[in-house]
């Protein structure tokens, strides 16, 4: 009865427009309920119907579509004439951010901060960015898994009480792991987003648990060590620094880098751990395509209503640094892009590293609950807090590297990696049969294979060493050329020795073999 009611209220709230009905009126499902549930899908979109009627800044399309059929909503704020690709990339504010919020259906923090900031800009707030930003929102990526509602997902988090969605997709992919193998028809929209919008930007909107500390909020910027490192250092240095200072002065908040303390029986040393830098990871994958991405998680044993107005600052103080420098953050990510990482070293493996400095860590306690309508226990930061000087182990370094080479060789017979390649945005130009090309190829020694298998494969390493050869191009064959906006991610995909590429999803299992040749052959610097 509940969510009938909330779609009844907007539907009105639409018809008295006319009527100078404030905005303040239209309530997400959370702030409707004392924020005892989250929003159900129709009526997110039922939500952005009312906005896109009252903002002439506002406009709704879709991306693409769920495994379930679910169409997905794109919301674009700005000074846009249509929604598409073409139409956001020919806008005069020169900054496009993507924010992306519900990859994980029990995460629900995201979408309702999400929604409560585009009623914001419908209602006239926030005026200014749109002279500097187009904003794209996608507030409920995984809507199959929003909509999984139960009061058992995610135990122990402090609500919302009437339930949350489940963390994997309608196919049980993580959305979040699937980034370079793109499995799902959400991450393939995703990625078709992408590479018809080219956002500057990505903000990731996620809930997370684990150790117990006394943040509102924690983030991380992309943690691959071959990020280029002009715009790793400017969210470092620059950009999450102003943001921390913003918050502490309107809100009296502290957030910092994510982490956690090493688990009981690990035997890592004490210190404050960043979570992985393989860009199966969203933020990973965007900062080795020349973004600047930005991770956000709300903490969990916060009240559901304090997470949603943690993300909302959070989301406020970020894109208000966008809008003040727009152009010289464009300026900053067109100069990545352009800039061809052929000859650069890339890390085709990794070990997290440490910080030149230690941090002092505002740890936290918690109080037991019960779940008011299931018993389970639940729980709740107290709101004491034990600041520890800790070892911030934030980054990481290279343990294995290339140099990225010009490009890559791949045969006739391939087609899932042509598909892959595709998706991703990275082009492969057919070559001439017979062509005769300077190659090094990669013939394997031994290949190792996953005891089990992990979101829907069974992961592979192999080993073995390059031999350059005089190679005569197989008739079909075509081309990948390395360049700055999708160099990077290329060797990172094709590489038989990169942790996160085809080898590593198991995706050329019928071709490795000791003794064999790895079907994709790099084309070196001269």
């Amino acid at each position: 009865m509940r969510g009938g009611c909330l779609l009844l209220m907007l539907l009105l709230a639409r018809m008295a427009f006319g009527q100078g009905v404030d905005l303040a009126f239209l309530q997400t499902r959370a702030e409707a309920t004392g924020f005892a549930e989250t929003t159900r899908y129709d009526e997110v979109l039922a939500f952005l119907d009312v906005l896109e009627a009252s903002s002439h800044r506002i406009q709704v399309t879709r991306f693409g579509y769920t495994t379930e059929g679910r169409a997905l909503p794109l919301v674009i704020y700005g000074n846009v004439v249509n929604a598409t690709g073409d139409g956001v990339r020919a806008a005069s504010a020169p900054l496009r951010v993507l924010i992306l919020a519900n990859i994980h259906g029990g995460e629900v923090v995201g979408k309702e901060a999400a929604l409560m900031l585009l009623r914001a800009l419908a209602a006239g707030m926030y005026a200014e960015w749109a002279d500097s930003l187009v904003l794209l929102v996608a507030p409920i990526y995984n809507a199959d898994g929003n909509e999984r509602i139960s009061l058992y997902n995610r135990p122990l988090q402090n609500g919302p009480v009437g339930g949350m969605g489940q963390r994997a997709n309608a196919q049980g992919y993580d959305l979040n792991r699937d980034f370079m193998k793109a499995d799902a028809p959400e991450t393939r929209s995703l990625l078709r987003l992408l590479r018809a919008y080219d956002p500057h930007i990505f903000i990731d909107l996620h809930t997370t648990d684990g150790t117990y500390h006394a943040y509102p909020l924690t983030y991380a910027p992309p943690l691959h060590p071959s990020t280029p490192k002009p715009l790793v250092d400017y969210l470092r240095r620059v950009w999450l620094p102003a943001v921390n200072d913003t918050i502490w002065t309107k809100h009296r908040w502290k957030f910092f880098y994510y982490g956690n303390l090493p688990w009981p029986g690990s035997d890592r040393p004490p210190g404050w751990y960043t979570f992985d830098h393989r860009p199966r990871f969203g933020t990973n994958y965007v900062g080795l395509r020349g973004m600047l991405g930005l991770l956000s998680e709300a903490y969990a044993y916060a009240t559901f209503e304090e997470r949603i107005e943690a993300t909302y600052a959070f989301l406020e103080a970020v894109l208000s640094f966008a809008a003040a420098r727009a152009s010289e953050i464009r300026s900053l990510v067109e100069q990545v892009r352009q800039a061809s990482p052929v000859g650069e070293p890339i890390a085709l493996r990794a070990r997290i590293d440490r910080a030149p400095e230690p941090a002092l860590i505002l740890l936290g306690t918690v109080d037991s609950l019960r779940h008011p309508y299931t018993g389970q226990l639940m729980l709740q930061r107290r709101p004491e807090v034990l600041p520890e000087m800790l070892p911030l182990y934030d980054r990481f370094a290279p343990t294995e590297t290339i140099s990225i080479p010009r490009g890559y060789l791949i045969p006739a017979g391939l087609d899932r990696v042509r598909d892959l390649l595709e998706v991703h945005g990275i082009p492969c130009v057919p070559v001439e049969a017979g062509l005769q090309l300077e190659v090094e190829r990669f013939r394997i020694d031994s290949v190792a294979v996953a005891d089990r298998p992990y979101q829907g494969h069974r992961g592979q390493e192999v080993w073995g060493t390059y031999e350059r050869q005089t190679l005569a191009a197989p008739a079909g064959s075509c081309l990948v050329t390395v360049d700055g906006r999708t160099g990077r991610l290329a060797a990172l995909l094709l590489e038989p020795r990169s942790d996160d590429g085809l080898v590593a999803w198991g995706l050329l299992e019928d071709h490795l073999a000791p003794g064999r040749y790895y079907p994709v052959a790099r084309v070196p610097v001269r």
